[in-house]
């Protein structure tokens, strides 16, 4: 058996139960085929870059599978045949990768610290031109008024 991961995008106006119910559904005709899935994983729901079928949003949700390349035909043809599917991409990967997906560990930044905006801050290297161009502009100014006297 081989190792895929496979994203879809469901419409908008259905509710993450709904999604969930989805996502169980396409669950059955892999096990049934006797595959695995090894993770699933609900991104929520997201903008689109573009409309898709009249949507601007999409419930996205990521599955990782084990199965044989015919489990995997029946499985995408369901997803073709769905309303509420916008989009599928299915891909063969060598490995499954551990631990959380990049969008998943997306959402653990907000846990942390964040910087303080003190003056005593370090300079990052993108103040540097704006604090010699402050420094051209202040050195220009006295100049100029001491050739005005």
């Amino acid at each position: 058996m081989a190792y895929y991961e496979n994203i879809f995008i469901a419409r908008q106006d259905i509710s993450a139960a709904q999604v969930d119910a989805l996502a169980d559904a396409f669950s059955e005709v892999i096990t049934s085929a006797s595959g695995q899935i090894h993770r699933r994983e609900y991104w929520g729901l997201k903008s689109l870059q573009y409309r898709i079928k009249k949507n601007r949003k999409g419930h996205y949700v990521l599955m990782n599978i084990e199965a044989d390349s015919d489990t995997m035909r029946e499985m995408e043809r369901q997803m073709r045949l769905n309303e509420d599917v916008l989009r599928h991409l299915t891909i063969r990967t060598e490995e499954l990768p551990e631990g959380p997906s990049v969008m998943m560990q997306g959402r653990d930044r907000g846990d942390r610290e964040r910087p303080s905006r003190d003056d005593d801050r370090p300079r990052r290297d993108s103040d540097a031109p704006r604090a010699a161009a402050a420094e051209s502009v202040a050195e220009t100014t006295t100049a100029n008024e001491g050739d005005e006297e």
